[in-house]
């Protein structure tokens, strides 16, 4: 199959970000691509300052059952497509940070981002939960930008039988210590060590989008890539907006990597003290 992940800018204007992902799913169309994995906060935009969100415009939120929603479905037709926004939750000021997955048959998987840096508390509600789903292509994951800093929550993942991760992110670069240049930048280094990290640990696909250009105070990195399950970056777009592709047997190259060492059945958790983790 071929596996897409995206970098690209994408604002607060809804109707500008949908024609814009028409635009990119039709060219991935044209390339055959299986699964095509959006940034965070695609549509909406995401936060303008993550020490107070609340001094900057908050991202525009959708209700599950809003048309933009819809039609991201219907563009998606036999592709798999990832993509996040700002969920608007039932009880008034409630919103989460929400990813999905759907096909042109629906919603096939969802997850709340449960980690929160700095202020995103103040803007978003924290998700609980992280869980594989089925799809056409395979059993995934999906995880929002800071998530992925945990090791545990990719873990989760792969222990649930997802064999391709998706991290979307809208991951910007250092807000205390910013870097003249975005590739030396002490954050673009740990969004590339996280994304190799999580695939070679658990022996797994991962397939990583991030947001690119600027949204008030922050600036954003792109970099997003494919990662394959021994941790090596096979397709990659550097800080600019673009798409990284990988044609891969998935299924093939996971069992390969786990053929020897099979770090899933090798895990010692009667060695892992929980108590001694902190509260």
């Amino acid at each position: 199959m071929r596996l897409a992940a995206v970098a690209g800018h994408f604002g607060r204007d809804l109707e500008r970000a949908l024609v814009k992902m028409s635009g990119i799913v039709q060219e991935a169309r044209k390339q055959a691509v299986s699964l095509l994995v959006f940034p965070d906060a695609v549509l909406g935009g995401y936060l303008g300052d993550l020490r107070d969100p609340t001094t900057q415009e908050l991202p525009v939120p959708l209700a599950p059952d809003a048309e933009e929603l819809r039609r991201v479905v219907e563009m998606a037709q036999d592709m798999v497509v990832c993509f996040g926004f700002t969920e608007l939750g039932t009880v008034p000021g409630v919103r989460w940070n929400s990813a999905w997955c759907v096909s042109g048959d629906g919603v096939l998987g969802t997850h709340r981002k449960v980690h929160q840096p700095a202020g995103e508390s103040l803007a978003y509600a924290a998700g609980d939960t992280f869980a594989a789903f089925d799809t056409p292509i395979g059993r995934m994951g999906m995880l929002i930008d800071y998530d992925k800093t945990f090791p545990e929550s990719a873990r989760t993942l792969a222990g649930d039988g997802a064999q391709i991760l998706a991290f979307l992110s809208a991951w910007p670069a250092s807000v205390t210590d910013r870097a003249a240049r975005l590739p030396q930048d002490r954050q673009s280094r740990l969004f590339d060590l996280y994304d190799c990290a999580r695939a070679a640990e658990n022996q797994v696909v991962v397939v990583s989008s991030n947001q690119t250009g600027v949204s008030g105070r922050l600036r954003f990195l792109g970099q997003a890539k494919v990662v394959g399950p021994g941790g090596d970056v096979l397709a990659h777009t550097w800080t600019k907006g673009g798409m990284a592709v990988v044609d891969m047997d998935v299924e093939a190259e996971v069992r390969r990597a786990r053929r020897v060492l099979h770090h899933l059945a090798e895990l010692r958790p009667d060695a892992y003290a929980p108590g001694n983790l902190p509260l």
